[in-house]
Order: structure tokens, then C-alpha cells, then sequence
């Protein structure tokens, strides 16, 4: 089923609440946003998951890699695997992020939908280790998919962004908390996209991370 269908073209549905989103399009130059774009496919070490859901493990529909401060993030003693050391791409592209965002990210997960049958389910990134509050920088590059949050005690209330190409996300407030989110599969056929997430990290284990 299509799922892509009911924001508009300015690139969200009327009346998104502005205290936990904040949508920049244009954050990155569309020739950066074609390099780091061709960039990340090449080179991150992507990994396709294997979660567990309703008792059931399951793989992810999508590849992700995670990179970050090394101390800060080093919970392999429950299981998850260290992050990788941050690239000069990433760095760079965090401290133009950190700018924007008013706050100094340790933490980077990258999510690599090959096409439209990749996706993310719903879920929210509501991992103690963030704080009960995190704000979370999510920059876009490559096709565009729409963003979906509803609200968790009324999925009625619901709306989508049009994550365009070399876009900012900027998820704060009661997101996390009191909404769910998703990247929805579609029919159509798409193109490649990366969804970059950078966090902060200020505790000292990790539960699984969804994107």
C-alpha cells in the first residue's frame, strides 16, 4: 500500500507542531549532498541488523553502521557492537550540524534504504541513555521519503515531511516521549537514500537503536 501520499508539496501537512520538529530544507548544498550521498554508499561499512519483535528476530529491512566517540560509546559489554571511529566527512558534516542544533553530538546512526522496500517501522528513540528529552539532528540525501509521526495516544492525530535532498530534521521536545515515527515502504519505485541521525549519548549502556 502507498504510503507516501498525503503531505503536500511544500514538504509537510498543515499544522505540524513546531515544538518537536523543526524542518530545514536546503541545509546542504545539492552538489555536497550528491558527494556525500555516492560518498557513504561506497565507503561505510554497512550491516543489515537483526532485531527482535514480538519475540520474534526479524532483519531489518534497510543497512545501518554506527559511528562515534570511542569512550563515550563503548557498550559492548551487553552485546552491541563499538561504534566506528568517526570519518573526516562525518566530522565535518556534524560540525555544521552542531551549529544549527546549539548542542555537540557523540554519536552518529547512518540508515541506508536501497529503495522503496526498505523502510523503518513505527518506534520512537526514547533510549534512556539520551535523556528524557533528547534532541536528535536528522539529515536527508537522496530520494524522498516521507517522515510519518503520530501521536501515542491517538494515532488519529498524524502527520508527514517531505524529506528532501540534503535536508535537516531537527526532533526535540516531547517527540520522542508522547509520538511514534516511521519511514513507510512504498510501491513506487525509489531511488537510494541515507538518513543520517547524530545523538547525544550520556549514559553508559545502550538499548537497540531503530533509527
Amino acid at each position: 500500500m502507498e504510503q507516501l501520499s498525503f503531505f503536500n508539496e511544500s514538504g509537510q501537512t498543515p499544522g505540524l507542531p513546531k515544538d518537536i520538529l523543526e524542518y530545514m530544507p536546503g541545509f546542504i548544498s545539492p552538489e555536497e549532498a550528491d558527494s556525500l550521498l555516492s560518498g557513504f554508499i561506497s565507503t561505510v561499512s554497512w550491516k543489515q541488523k537483526t532485531i527482535t519483535m514480538y519475540n520474534k528476530e526479524v532483519i531489518t529491512p534497510r543497512l545501518s553502521a554506527w559511528y562515534g566517540d570511542p569512550l563515550s560509546l563503548d557498550y559492548s559489554s551487553i552485546g552491541k557492537s563499538i561504534p566506528l571511529l568517526w570519518t573526516t566527512e562525518l566530522l565535518g558534516l556534524k560540525q555544521v550540524v552542531e551549529a544549527v542544533a546549539g548542542i555537540s553530538f557523540n554519536s552518529v546512526l547512518l540508515n541506508y534504504y536501497r529503495d522503496g522496500r526498505d523502510s523503518v517501522a513505527w518506534h520512537s528513540d526514547n533510549e534512556t541513555v539520551m535523556g528524557s528529552h533528547p534532541v536528535i539532528a536528522s539529515v536527508s540525501l537522496g530520494q524522498v521519503r516521507g517522515f510519518d509521526i503520530r501521536r501515542k495516544t491517538d494515532h488519529r492525530e498524524k502527520y508527514t515531511i517531505r524529506l528532501e535532498h540534503g535536508s535537516l530534521l531537527l526532533m526535540k521536545g516531547d517527540l520522542q516521549t508522547k509520538w511514534d515515527h516511521r519511514i513507510a515502504k512504498s510501491t513506487k519505485p525509489l531511488g537510494p537514500r541515507i538518513n543520517l541521525t547524530f545523538r547525544k549519548i550520556i549514559g553508559s549502556s545502550m538499548e537497540a537503536l531503530n533509527g
